[in-house]
């Protein structure tokens, strides 16, 4: 057994995190810079992000791309990626930074003003400088705006100071730091005492009594169990029900959203894509019609991928001719995660049809354009949450039916929503850091079970 794995399990932890991704590595700072002992787990791996794009690319193939670990296809074979490393999706998420539903968490009890106050001191978050919007997406915008849509420049998490001419995006993750992760709040957490373990896929939590006692966790084919006074499952809109579900909470996984997506492409004479093209540079969300259109720039393998989905082969070298805007929606609830995480939801008729009012908007917008040869990619999935929803199965403090057990990742959004959901992670990561620190403590949310009456639960080994 390995030093690390001795000490930790020879350590009563404060707190416990399981999984890495903004919501998670957050609470993990909180915690650590408040003087906390606290352990993060994380599944995927810790290793530093290539400067060669080839081993990047290989990394981002073992993070993104296994199919039933990064790669995920849902009912009607949407395709669903998640980064299964340090960082969570945040090493590969297009860096924007899209508003916090305050009425929404509101509605159920919870209120992050303060906290996306200090983010957004903390965060390097702005619109891109105007030299860092390209021909492309600059022409996007013009054309969008002369149409009458409300195109305008998107916040991004960069820290534009580090950014020059010709830096290319971090599509596969970025070694320059340009962008802003998760990672970046993992290595602070550490830097102020966290103990931060790679490599460690958390298997369940250790109930006894009704109270949340500690994590199974296994590394390198062996299990490995350790303890705290609080537990903190963040393993994403996926992983966490699954957690949740072997620990007792057969409730977790349904009725949720995955936030589908399209992307319409044509191809145009006058522009040239650039190297430095940064995706998601603007935008404009509908919400009464409920979708949000951006520009899309992607890298080489990424559009040739889409192009080909779709059997548009000959695009496949016209890439830097190419103007390609996505659509994205906000989906009605549904759906259930099989016990081991598999998808199984389609796409209803209402959502196709929120799509297809999207892609005539985007034609239009590209025909304004210029360009010729317009088409659409198939169905994606995106950031998929409230599979672990508050007022349903969590209190407005993020708290399960379990005593000192807590989520705080994109399961636990209440509503329907459509957008990244980054900023609100880091904002609830704040929020629930402050209420296990000892803060004040929040209102119950008005919940339509009260979260904090057990459910009827099998007796198991689990329960140890």
């Amino acid at each position: 057994m390995h030093d690390m794995e001795k000490m930790i399990q020879n350590t009563h932890f404060d707190a416990i995190v399981a999984g890495s991704g903004p919501g998670g590595a957050t609470v993990a700072k909180e915690l650590a810079k408040q003087g906390k002992k606290v352990l993060l787990l994380e599944w995927g791996s810790g290793e530093d992000i290539s400067a060669g794009i080839v081993k990047r690319l290989w990394q981002a193939v073992k993070w993104l791309g296994i199919p039933g670990r990064g790669l995920l296809f849902t009912t009607g074979f949407l395709g669903m990626v998640r980064g299964i490393c340090k960082g969570g999706s945040s090493v590969f998420y297009y860096a924007s930074c899209f508003k916090v539903p305050h009425d929404m968490l509101k509605r159920h009890g919870i209120d992050v003003t303060a906290e996306e106050k200090e983010a957004r001191k903390e965060l390097p978050i702005g619109v891109l400088k105007d030299e860092m919007m390209t021909p492309m997406a600059s022409k996007l915008m013009k054309c969008a705006c002369d149409l009458g849509y409300p195109w305008k420049k998107i916040e991004k998490f960069m820290y534009q100071d580090k950014w020059s001419p010709g830096y290319p995006f971090g599509y596969y993750g970025d070694p320059g730091g340009v962008k802003w992760s998760a990672r970046m709040q993992v290595d602070d957490a550490v830097a102020r005492g966290a103990v931060f373990l790679d490599r460690a896929r958390v298997k369940h939590v250790v109930i006894r009594d009704g109270k949340a006692e500690g994590v199974v966790f296994k590394r390198g084919g062996r299990e490995y169990s350790v303890f705290g006074s609080k537990i903190i499952i963040a393993a994403g809109g996926i992983g966490t029900p699954v957690i949740l579900r072997a620990s007792g909470m057969e409730k977790a996984g349904y009725d949720f959203f995955y936030d589908p997506l399209i992307s319409v492409c044509g191809v145009v004479k006058d522009i040239t894509a650039r190297r430095d093209e940064i995706p998601m540079s603007g935008g404009f969300h509908n919400e009464e019609e409920g979708y949000v259109m951006t520009d899309m720039a992607l890298p080489y393998m990424i559009d040739a991928g889409f192009s080909a989905e779709v059997f548009r082969f000959h695009r496949i070298f016209s890439r830097k001719k190419t103007l390609r805007i996505m659509v994205k929606i906000r989906d009605s609830l549904g759906g259930k995660l099989t016990d081991s995480g598999g998808v199984r939801k389609g796409l209803a008729p209402e959502d196709r049809m929120k799509l297809d009012r999207g892609y005539e908007a985007a034609r239009k917008i590209l025909e304004k354009a210029g360009a010729r040869g317009i088409f659409r990619t198939w169905y994606l999935a995106a950031h998929p949450g409230g599979t672990v929803k508050i007022g349903d199965l969590l209190d407005s403090n993020l708290r399960t039916e379990y005593e000192n057990l807590y989520v705080c990742d994109c399961s636990v959004i209440p509503e329907p929503w459509g957008l990244p959901p980054v900023m609100t992670l880091v904002c609830l990561g704040k929020r629930l850091a402050k209420h296990l620190a000892g803060g004040e403590v929040k209102k119950k949310s008005p919940a339509k079970k009260a979260a904090g009456k057990k459910q009827p639960r099998k007796k198991s080994a689990k329960a140890r």
